[in-house]
Parts: structure tokens; C-alpha cells; sequence
């Protein structure tokens, strides 16, 4: 075990479940969903990926399997937390998170600052939130979906 390690995560889902959509535990769209057993947070899933990695501890699937009824409707950011709390009582320290939100016709840049405070809180560090679009190009260009990816980084 080496005294630094990154992670990356990684998350997506389709359009189509109840609103609110939450990004980072923030509601950043009212009006539409995401199909997922949890509340779909795709932001903290992915982080939460992305810290499991860094430490060597699996994944998301692994420790909140999606076909445990536990899980249906769960609020993501306490997901997150659990994970947080899983890294640090494996003998890990957050080091830095940065996260890329790809969405086509959700608005990120009103959310940005919010959701990095909200991801923050729950991590321990600063968390960089950035946003892109897919320029009209697969599933995410065609407003089907979202997705995240993030990386974290960890020390001992």
C-alpha cells in the first residue's frame, strides 16, 4: 500500500425517474428525474466511486448493491458519507476531489458553487465542480442522461 493513491469514478443515469434532480445533494432541476434505485445523485455516486478506488476498497455496487431494497430511494449524500467514513476508518485521508458534470440541457454553472460546498461538507476537502455538454453527440447529447466523472485522491 503506497502513501498516495487516485481514484476515479464514474456515473451515469437516463432521464425519466420522479423530480427532483440532485446533483451533489442539490436540487439543480425540478422539473425532471433520473431512473436509478437510490435518488440518482450521479455527482456523489461517482465521487463515492472514485474515493473506493483511491482507498482499494471496491465499489459503489459492492457496498450498496442496487437490487437491496435498503437502497430504494436512498438519499445519496448519506451514501457518500458511509463511503467517506469507510475510507478514513481504512486508514485514508481525502486529499482533493474534482468532479466533471456532463449534461446537455441541464443548467450547472447557477449550481456549480453550491454543489462543490455541498460535496465539501461531506468530504472533508475542497471539490472542484466543472460542466460540459456532449455537443449534441450520444445519449447525453440527445437529453436521454446525464453523467459524472470524478477523481479523488487519497493519502496515508
Amino acid at each position: 500500500m503506497s502513501g498516495y493513491r487516485v481514484g476515479l469514478g464514474v456515473d451515469a443515469h437516463r432521464f425519466g425517474g420522479a423530480p427532483p434532480l440532485k446533483l451533489g445533494g442539490v436540487v439543480v432541476d425540478d422539473t425532471r428525474g433520473v431512473e436509478a434505485t437510490s435518488d440518482g445523485d450521479v455527482a456523489a455516486h461517482a465521487l463515492a466511486d472514485a474515493l473506493l478506488g483511491a482507498a482499494g476498497l471496491g465499489d459503489l455496487g459492492q457496498h450498496f448493491p442496487p437490487g437491496d431494497p435498503q437502497w430504494l430511494g436512498a438519499d445519496s449524500m448519506i451514501i457518500l458519507q458511509d463511503v467517506v467514513r469507510l475510507v478514513q476508518s481504512a486508514g485514508w485521508e481525502i486529499v482533493n476531489a474534482d468532479l466533471t458534470i456532463i449534461a446537455q440541457e441541464v443548467w450547472i454553472a447557477p449550481h456549480r458553487q453550491t454543489i462543490a460546498q455541498s460535496l465539501a461538507e461531506v468530504v472533508g476537502v475542497d471539490v472542484s465542480v466543472k460542466a460540459t455538454t456532449t455537443d449534441g453527440m450520444g445519449f447525453i447529447g440527445r437529453a436521454e442522461g446525464l453523467a459524472v466523472l470524478a477523481i479523488a485522491a487519497v493519502t496515508i
